[in-house]
């Protein structure tokens, strides 16, 4: 009789045994999400918080096994906070690699090449999923909590796509733009042309900024740099209407009127002898090389002929024909 009972007991625990294999096994290999999903895991958040908004989700997971092989893998107190994109077929093992790896998904914010500091504020502040903490903040706080020295940090950004976490901070976008320009005009500064009239690499970036809002057309940067380089060598004024739009500030409507041409301004390059006291735009990798490596021609002039490029000349009467020319074209 006892060894009856004895065979019976070991029966039932083979078959527990066996049964719990199973499960386990199934609990690895089996798909645990049926249909795209997103789940949020807040900073601080508990596994046991983390599981029950899987199984919130309707995500096929025994909470057992759940914990069981975040713990056998390493995993149990590793989770990352962020947003996931859980896809159909994915098992345990791997949502909770997805978790612990902080795969999370990403957003992302453009900011293009010869915007000026206000458009990328107003960028920000539109997009979603991002904390925002700049509205609260001057021109100058923004620069000191950037550590940029000067009261505008106006061009020392470099334009790009950024890719960012939901609930990532606006500061934080505006660092990496920030740490990108520092790094892209120190390589380029460190490559540049002898005997340019910059005495840092601010002086550069100032003329890159005025190179990226003159011409979009690569091709014309290096030339457009070599006119604006040989005015400053000879003491001549710079004379470029983009200085003069981003002095008018809010005052600009869409038309520069004779009278904005003689209107003083700290950026009115009509009126101030040399470079603006600050970049008037974000510079691209472009017009930050051709300030460093501008042509080496004669032009003194350029006008723009209305299709994107411009006519350049070297003297004054070359350059009056030239724009009665194009200004008889455009009527």
């Amino acid at each position: 009789m006892r060894y009856k009972l004895t065979v019976g007991i070991s029966l039932s625990v083979l078959a527990f045994l066996v049964w719990l294999g199973i499960d386990y096994y199934n609990a690895l290999n089996k798909p645990a999400v049926q249909h795209d999903l997103v789940v949020e895991i807040e900073k601080g958040d508990s596994f046991a918080t983390i599981t029950r908004k899987l199984l919130a989700q309707d995500i096929a997971i025994n909470s057992f096994w759940f914990k069981a092989i975040a713990f056998q893998k390493g995993m149990l107190s590793n989770l990352k906070p962020g947003e996931y994109k859980l896809t159909p077929g994915l098992t345990i093992p791997q949502i909770l690699t997805l978790i612990a790896e902080g795969r999370a998904i990403k957003y992302a914010i453009t900011f293009p090449e010869g915007w000026s500091l206000k458009e990328i504020l107003q960028a920000i502040g539109q997009a979603p999923n991002l904390q925002k903490s700049l509205p609260d903040l001057s021109v100058a706080g923004i620069s000191s909590q950037l550590g940029i020295s000067g009261q505008n940090p106006e061009g020392w950004f470099f334009p790009d796509t950024y890719y960012f976490e939901k609930k990532a901070s606006d500061v934080s976008i505006l660092k990496r733009a920030h740490k990108k320009m520092q790094e892209v005009l120190q390589e380029e500064w460190q490559h540049r042309e002898l005997d340019l009239p910059y005495k840092v690499p601010y002086d550069a970036l100032i003329m890159a900024s005025i190179v990226e809002k003159e011409t979009g057309a690569k091709s014309e940067r290096a030339t457009i740099a070599g006119v604006f380089i040989r005015r400053l060598t000879k003491g001549m004024l710079l004379q470029t209407d983009p200085t003069v739009i981003y002095g008018m500030g809010d005052k600009y409507k869409g038309n520069i009127r004779a009278n904005d041409l003689t209107t003083p301004t700290p950026y009115n390059t009509y009126v101030i002898q040399g470079l603006p006291p600050t970049p008037i735009a974000m510079p691209g990798r472009d017009a930050i090389h051709a300030a460093l490596h501008p042509d080496k021609g004669n032009s003194l002039y350029f006008v723009a002929k209305g299709d994107g490029s411009h006519q350049f000349s070297e003297t004054l009467a070359e350059h009056n024909r030239a724009v009665n020319n194009f200004q008889k074209h455009k009527r």
